[in-house]
């Protein structure tokens, strides 16, 4: 029996597939606690129907898409509105980027192919594909998910773009009760690991603490005692972006796999 995570304190901080992590976590003596710091998300109805009446009357030199669920959701909207061929003709007239291999393909279904998009699904990985062009003075639309990504915004904004931010789903805060607790559990010492399993239980956890003013107390504690586990590129860039360098990160991006990395890096630790 593999016992790599006996003694060890292992948060969830995600909101799905709690169970089936914490009977992993189980099996390896560890004490799983879940501590949810991703609150619930909503679709942005009314706000995006202005958005979309906008976007199939404007012209847009690029059209910037972050995820496929995103693609998805507007095009199902925009079909609701009965706006749907108008919506194509702008998607199809304006250059395309993308992040990631599902926003890729969900792209693909309406036969798209991305003038730029990232190698390794990250926000910044999708910057680096932008850079070989001109947006001086270039009309862009960015399709957000739930929250903003305040490094591409701000690097199209540097850049002279005039920017047309639309956000399909918006990210409602978790409970204030939860993230406290969880922040005084980690600055007490008593957290040995913390899985994220997405890069809006990072913000959420950082814009709750820079309010209470923990920030400062929160990273020191994850670059001494506390490890921070991320189930991916995008979560790991997360952490960075926040200060966090001391990180585990499998090479398969699936939640089971994450807490393996766990216990091999544990288990590494014991042998010296």
């Amino acid at each position: 029996m593999n016992v790599s995570l006996l003694n060890k304190t292992v948060v969830l901080a995600a909101s799905r597939k709690t169970n089936e992590m914490s009977k992993i976590i189980e099996k390896q003596q560890g004490t799983p606690l879940v501590r949810s710091l991703q609150g619930t998300v909503f679709l942005n109805d009314q706000e995006v129907r202005k958005d979309l009446e906008r976007d199939v009357e404007e012209n847009y030199d690029w059209m910037i898409f972050t995820t496929g669920i995103g693609v998805n959701a507007l095009l199902d909207m925009a079909k609701d509105m009965n706006i749907k061929d108008q919506y194509l003709k702008s998607i199809n007239e304006a250059t395309i980027a993308a992040r990631g291999y599902k926003t890729f393909a969900a792209l693909k279904k309406i036969g798209v192919t991305p003038t730029a998009k990232d190698d390794d699904g990250t926000i910044k990985g999708l910057i680096a594909s932008l850079q070989p062009y001109d947006f001086n003075g270039k009309r862009v639309m960015v399709q957000l998910h739930g929250e903003n990504a305040p490094s591409l915004l701000e690097y199209l904004i540097e850049e002279g773009a005039i920017v047309f931010p639309i956000l399909p789903y918006k990210h409602v805060d978790p409970k204030p009760e939860t993230v406290e607790r969880f922040c005084q559990e980690v600055l007490a010492g008593e957290i040995d690991a913390v899985c994220f399993t997405a890069a809006i239980q990072v913000r959420s956890l950082f814009k709750y603490a820079k309010e209470k003013r923990y920030s400062r107390s929160i990273v020191d504690a994850f670059m001494t005692h506390t490890m921070a586990v991320a189930v991916g590129k995008v979560t790991a860039e997360a952490l960075h972006e926040e200060g966090i360098d001391r990180i585990v990160k499998p090479d398969l991006e699936r939640m089971g796999a994450m807490i393996v990395e766990l216990s091999n890096y544990y288990e590494e630790i014991e042998k010296y």
